[in-house]
């Protein structure tokens, strides 16, 4: 009991500074690039974790541990963040979020596939159901649609629920923070690079709501949250825990609303709604 308590505790934390990801990213992209928002917020996240790992002196991964971390850093570390700047050129943020309703499913398969958990039908069934609202809402059109922001998501939901996954299996040996700090350092010499590459020409034009979207996704969205989601997982099970993502599109709407005074719209709030409900009921077969 102690620990499905403690794995529904930081993986909800997790979810929490998770949601405001999306509306971060969205007003980073008004100052910085995709490409360079990508890469610094991997760069400052990886700096973090270099320093944290050395301090607490911790013994480096083992040889069959780097294709695991590979895998994670494609997902959450490069894939993720890049794909979702992208999709936000076209997209607004609060259409993203409700993308957001597919990661528990995602995270879910690929649980299935790496991490070996064997949710009974219903879970799938339930899980589905909620899969295909959020399909039916990006299908029906907002006004704020974009086919090219829509399929976007749905490869950043993808690579995301892969990573989680990974990730979360992974920690059950090596640690949740040392998880992600470990694969922001495997992925700090490329990331680097495409940092220098894509630095920008000109900073006096960058706003301050940029620089605080940019220190937002490094220092939150990077690197604290993975402390509590990847524990989360590892705690309280991949496709358990994670049908609480579907708690973060209530968050993420509420933040773009509110900080960024996005329109959100009854049908993105009927869709979420619909999804939760879903997911209420997929936890209890999971």
């Amino acid at each position: 009991m102690h620990s499905s308590a403690s794995g529904w505790g930081n993986g909800l934390l997790g979810v929490i500074i998770f949601s405001g990801s999306l509306p971060a990213t969205r007003v980073a992209v008004g100052g910085f690039s995709a490409l360079f928002l990508t890469s610094a917020r991997a760069v400052i996240a990886a700096l973090i974790g270099v320093v944290v790992l050395a301090v607490l002196r911790q013994a480096r991964p083992q040889r069959r541990d780097l294709a695991s971390l590979t895998i994670v850093a494609i997902g959450v570390v490069v894939g993720f963040p890049l794909l979702t700047a992208l999709a936000l050129q076209h997209i607004t943020s609060a259409r993203s979020i409700v993308f957001i309703g597919l990661l528990p499913l995602s995270t879910a398969i690929f649980g299935v596939l790496r991490g070996g958990e064997r949710p009974r039908p219903l879970f799938w069934l339930f899980a589905g159901l909620g899969s295909a609202t959020v399909a039916g809402f990006a299908l029906t059109g907002d006004g704020a649609a974009s086919l090219k922001g829509d399929l976007l998501m749905v490869a950043a939901i993808v690579l995301c629920g892969l990573g989680y996954a990974e990730g979360a299996a992974l920690s059950r040996r090596l640690g949740g923070w040392q998880v992600i700090s470990w694969a922001l350092l495997l992925a700090l010499p490329l990331m680097l690079v495409l940092a220098v590459l894509t630095w920008p020409p000109v900073w006096s034009g960058i706003s301050v709501p940029a620089w605080i979207g940019l220190a937002y996704v490094s220092v939150f969205s990077m690197f604290v949250g993975f402390i509590f989601w990847y524990r989360g997982l590892a705690i309280g099970g991949i496709a358990r825990v994670g049908q609480l993502q579907q708690l973060q599109p209530f968050f993420g709407l509420a933040l773009a609303g509110l900080l960024l005074g996005e329109p959100v719209a009854a049908s993105m709030i009927a869709a979420t709604a619909i999804v939760v409900a879903c997911v209420f009921f997929a936890r209890r077969f999971a």
